[in-house]
C-alpha cells in the first residue's frame, strides 16, 4: 500500500484490502491480450511483520470459514519460527542449541532440514544461518557506515549450514560452536503459505490465490475464466509500474529484489541481499522471481537465485521439475529491462512491451 489516502481505518474495514486485490490481479495497462481479475473475496490476517491473505472466488459462504481458519495457522507458526520472540521454539533452539542436542517439532525439523538441503542445492546461496551478517549491516547502515572486512569475517566464522548437526532418527539438532543461530525469515512466509494451502485442500476448497507480504504467492484453480490467477510481475525499476501479467496455476510465486531496500554509501548502492558466502551484498540483479510446487521452496529459491546468477540458476531449473525463474540485471541502456526467462512456459507471461525488451 501506498498514499496517505490509504488511511489505518480503510485497512480495519477493508477498503485497503480490497485495493489491493484489484492491484494484484487486475491490470488494465497491460496489452489487450494480459488476462485480467474478476471479482473476488479477500480475507487478511497481520503476521510474520506481513499481511497474509486468502484470495478466493465469490462462492459458498463456507469456503470463507474455511479460509478463516487456515488463517490462524499462520499466528501459530509465527509463535514458533520468529527469533523475535524469545519464547519462540526456534529462540529456544538457538539458546540451547550451542551446548547441547534438541529435540524439535516434526514440521520445524522437516523445514529445517529443508532449508539445509536448499542451501546445499544452492552451493551456499541460500542459508538460514546468516541472521548475524545481517544484523552487522542493519547496525551499521544505521549508523552510515559499512561494515569493516573484519567485522564481515567474524561473522563469517558463526555462519553456514555446516554448523547445523541434524539426528534425523531422533528429530534433533545441535550446532557446534556457540554463536550460530537459525533464522528462517527467507523461507518462512513461504512455508506458512503452505501450510494454510494444506488446511484449504483439507477442506476441499480447490480455487484460491494465498499472499504472504505480497512477494510469495500460492495459487491452486481457476479464476475468472482463465487456467489460473493472473498477477502482477512488478518492475524493479520503476515500482508503480508492471513489467507484466503471469498466470499461476497450482504453483508457488515469490521474488526477491533490491529495488526499494538499498542504501548509498560514498556514492556507491548497496542492495539488502547478502552473499551468504563472503559477507557483502549482491550486486548486478534487480530482481529474480522463481515459480515452484511449493512456497516454501519458491521463498528460499527467489534469495539463492539473486546471490548465484543466471548460469547456476539455470542448471537448477534444468535439474527439478517445475522450477522456473525470471532473473532481472541492471539494463545496459535505456529504461527497458530484459528478463532472463528459464524453464516458465511463455503463454503464461504477459509482457507489457513498452517496459520490457522481449
Amino acid at each position: 500500500m501506498s498514499g496517505s489516502s490509504r488511511t489505518r481505518r480503510d485497512f480495519l474495514t477493508g477498503k485497503a484490502a480490497l485495493e489491493t486485490v484489484r492491484d494484484g490481479i487486475h491490470l488494465p495497462e497491460l496489452t489487450p491480450e494480459a488476462p485480467t481479475g474478476g471479482d473476488t473475496v479477500r480475507l487478511t490476517t497481520w503476521a510474520m511483520a506481513c499481511e497474509f491473505s486468502v484470495i478466493m472466488n465469490a462462492g459458498a459462504t463456507e469456503n470463507v470459514m474455511h479460509a478463516s481458519r487456515a488463517l490462524d495457522v499462520v499466528h501459530e507458526l509465527e509463535q514458533q519460527m520468529s527469533v523475535y520472540r524469545p519464547d519462540s521454539e526456534l529462540s529456544r533452539l538457538n539458546q540451547r542449541a550451542g551446548h547441547e542436542r534438541v529435540d524439535v517439532e516434526p514440521q520445524l525439523f522437516a523445514l529445517l532440514l529443508q532449508a539445509k538441503r536448499l542451501g546445499e542445492m544452492t552451493a551456499g546461496g541460500f542459508d538460514p544461518t546468516s541472521g548475524p551478517l545481517v544484523g552487522l549491516w542493519r547496525a551499521c547502515r544505521a549508523r552510515g557506515r559499512i561494515p569493516h572486512q573484519d567485522e564481515i569475517d567474524r561473522c563469517l566464522e558463526i555462519v553456514g549450514i555446516d554448523h547445523v548437526l541434524f539426528e534425523e532418527a531422533s528429530e534433533s539438532v545441535r550446532y557446534d560452536r556457540e554463536g550460530v543461530e537459525l533464522n528462517l525469515g527467507g523461507i518462512g512466509k513461504g512455508h506458512a503459505l503452505d501450510r494454510v494451502a494444506e488446511l484449504l485442500v483439507e477442506r476441499e476448497s480447490d480455487a484460491w490465490l494465498l499472499h504472504g507480504g505480497h512477494s510469495s504467492l500460492l495459487a491452486r484453480g481457476n479464476h475468472n475464466a482463465l487456467d489460473g490467477w493472473p498477477v502482477g510481475i512488478g518492475n524493479p525499476l520503476f515500482t508503480d509500474q508492471r513489467l507484466g501479467t503471469i498466470v499461476l496455476r497450482n504453483c508457488a510465486m515469490s521474488t526477491s529484489g533490491s529495488n526499494i531496500q538499498h542504501f548509498r554509501h560514498q556514492g556507491r548502492r548497496y542492495g539488502h541481499i547478502l552473499d551468504p558466502r563472503s559477507g557483502w551484498p549482491v550486486d548486478g540483479m534487480l530482481s529474480v522471481t522463481v515459480l515452484a510446487p511449493t512456497a516454501a521452496v519458491a521463498d528460499a529459491l527467489s534469495t539463492a537465485f539473486f546471490v548465484v546468477g543466471v548460469e547456476k540458476t539455470r542448471a537448477c531449473c534444468d535439474n527439478l521439475e517445475g522450477l522456473g525463474a525470471i532473473l532481472i540485471p541492471f539494463p545496459e541502456t535505456g529504461r527497458r529491462v530484459c528478463p532472463v526467462v528459464l524453464g516458465i512456459p511463455e503463454d503464461i507471461i504477459f509482457w507489457n512491451e513498452a517496459q520490457v525488451a522481449v
